[in-house]
């Protein structure tokens, strides 16, 4: 099943099902108002919302209406909880290295988490406003769960069966304002502007085989500037599953249902020390940063810049037959002017 949001007068949107093939739409105000309402009742109208997907897809609905991603909020315009994760090792590891810092051993059983910013979300197609390109804007593409209530202390091998849907994210950095943040040992705020996730949520089913131990095993295109930048495979080198993302912010507190919960940076090794570009027949990357790490390691000095104002970024997730399953995050930097 597909679940959109629709922007309207309201913070929350509308809510409604759209087609698998992402041609049509309808507005189900008769089973929930928006997605955080049926994700509060689930269980109650999941049946309903799956029949009329179904009668969707059937082509059986006279009301269905045209669907345009431009016409999307993210699926959630704001969540109660916001939880990062960095499930890709070797994008940490990176970082690290860029630094010349070693990396504990620890990180490759206990997973990183921030927890961030959800009551801003942007749609999947606004702009990325910003009133300063010195603060090094990078895009980060990552994969998304939603959960639904979840106990605290919830063992990982019992998570599964509260992840609801799955979306991808472009988790906005500004990587010129982590170091000084990070260096007050709080962790990130002022870096980690407002998220902006996929058009449309998917239920795990959606993904068939391609959803496989909590993890999505089908690669993430980054076109940056309408030039491929990465199709890395968020299936491969994930260290830690969404199970066990779910199990690790649960440990000491439950979650609510409409919790949001990412990857962190998809990144594949490749087979090597550092990945490999496009360019150079790699998979890529899924922000600029790992790009200027490598440069750093490599070549002693980064020479990729950030992005500036009127730079583009797209984010999609195609089936194995090639057909987008999010409909895709399609943004441009811009200057924020108050």
């Amino acid at each position: 099943m597909k679940l959109a949001t629709l922007k309207n007068n309201t913070r929350d949107g509308r809510l409604a099902v759209v087609s698998k093939d992402l041609s049509r739409y309808v507005l189900v105000e008769h089973i929930a108002l928006t997605m955080q309402q049926a994700l509060d009742n689930w269980d109650s109208v999941v049946v309903e919302l799956e029949a009329t997907y179904q009668s969707l897809n059937r082509q059986q609905l006279e009301q269905a209406l045209p669907f345009d991603e431009s016409l999307c909020h993210s699926p959630l315009p704001r969540a109660y909880q916001w939880a990062d994760g960095s499930a890709y090792v070797n994008h940490v590891e990176l970082v690290r290295k860029a630094r010349g810092a070693e990396m504990p051993e620890s990180f490759w059983h206990d997973p990183l988490m921030y927890q961030g910013g959800s009551d801003s979300f942007i749609g999947p197609t606004d702009d990325i406003e910003m009133a300063d390109e010195s603060w090094g804007i990078d895009f980060e593409g990552e994969v998304a769960i939603v959960t639904g209530d979840v106990p605290m202390g919830e063992e990982s091998s019992d998570c599964l069966q509260h992840i609801r849907l799955l979306m991808l994210v472009n988790d906005v950095s500004l990587r010129g304002l982590i170091p000084g943040e990070l260096a007050k040992g709080f962790g990130f705020f002022q870096s980690k502007p407002s998220s902006a996730f996929s058009p449309v949520a998917v239920t795990p089913d959606e993904l068939s085989d391609n959803w496989l131990g909590g993890k999505v095993t089908l690669p993430l295109v980054s076109t940056y500037n309408g030039q491929l930048f990465g199709q890395p495979n968020a299936g491969v080198d994930m260290t830690f599953s969404f199970t066990e993302l779910v199990a690790h912010a649960a440990k000491t507190r439950p979650l609510s249902a409409g919790a949001v919960i990412g990857s962190g940076t998809v990144s594949n090794k490749q087979g090597t020390d550092f990945g490999t570009s496009i360019e150079e027949g790699g998979v890529g990357y899924s922000c600029i940063a790992e790009v200027r790490m490598i440069e750093t390691i490599r070549d002693g000095k980064p020479t990729t810049s950030f992005m500036k104002f009127g730079d583009t970024i797209k984010l999609e997730m195609n089936d194995s037959n090639g057909e987008s399953i999010f409909g895709s995050i399609n943004q441009k930097v811009v200057r924020y002017e108050r």
